[in-house]
């Protein structure tokens, strides 16, 4: 079944469709900034565009970056605040014409991994970690999502764990990889202290450099790249809209 899959990120928001058999994009993604302020309306006219680059009819599915409750935004870090009370699912039918599902942006990264990365067929609890502007989880217990799981009390160096061990963080900081390494290895950590993960799984841009870090991890648990890379969030938005649950 092929399903147009979005992913809003904090800089870009990208789309294409997906072949939701396999879990591969049936063409090269369409790529448009992120607009600023994050509007819902201006939002909703780069998820109309893309639609219309692909003449697309059909469902669609949006990673969004923000707790998600029955398609209504809950939260806004990295969006304008307007968005909070917003049904999503609504706003982007309405633009595009089309179903929408729509969810976290990290738990649709997870389940693109759970499905067909390197989660697929892991027992046990099964964190998806995407290390971007910001850091995402994603929670999967014996395959199950836990959805919109978030850890913003979780300090690395003594500030927001965003701050010294994203992707942000890396450039601004400019730290060097062992360092880096350090910092993520510590929010880890905490996060393996409170779930008991078994499997760490590293996404988002960073995770294609993971070479250069992961020998400096110290954690307990299994940690491992992701295999989805940035193609995550647009098969997961699409995995969700036609339905499927990991595990199944």
């Amino acid at each position: 079944m092929k399903i147009l899959g979005i992913d809003i990120g904090a800089t870009d928001i990208s789309g294409a469709p997906v072949d939701t058999d396999d879990g591969s994009l049936l063409t090269e993604p369409v790529e448009i900034d992120t607009p600023d302020p994050a509007t819902p309306d201006a939002i909703a006219g780069v998820v109309a565009e893309i639609t219309r680059r692909f003449d697309w009819h059909g469902p669609i599915g949006v990673a969004f970056p923000a707790v998600i409750k029955d398609c209504v935004v809950q939260t806004a870090v990295n969006v304008d605040e307007s968005w909070v009370g917003i049904d999503a699912a609504a706003l982007f039918e309405g633009a595009t014409g089309q179903p929408v599902a729509v969810l976290n942006d990290a738990d649709a990264a997870g389940l693109a991994e759970v499905v067909f990365g390197a989660g697929r067929g892991r027992d046990g609890k099964v964190i998806v970690v995407t290390i971007g502007t910001g850091l995402g989880v994603a929670v999967f217990e014996d395959g199950v999502l836990v959805p919109n799981v978030e850890f913003p009390d979780i300090e690395v160096r003594g500030e927001k764990a965003d701050k010294q061990a994203s992707g942000s963080a890396l450039k601004e900081l400019e730290l060097e990889w062992e360092a880096f390494g350090e910092r993520l290895g510590e929010y880890l950590r905490q996060v393996q202290e409170r779930t008991r993960a078994a499997l760490f799984i590293l996404g988002g841009g960073v995770s294609e450099e993971h070479d250069n870090f992961l020998p400096h991890l110290r954690v307990e648990a299994e940690v491992v790249p992701a295999e989805m890379r940035n193609q995550a969030g647009i098969v997961g938005a699409a995995l969700a809209a036609r339905g499927v649950r990991a595990g199944e």
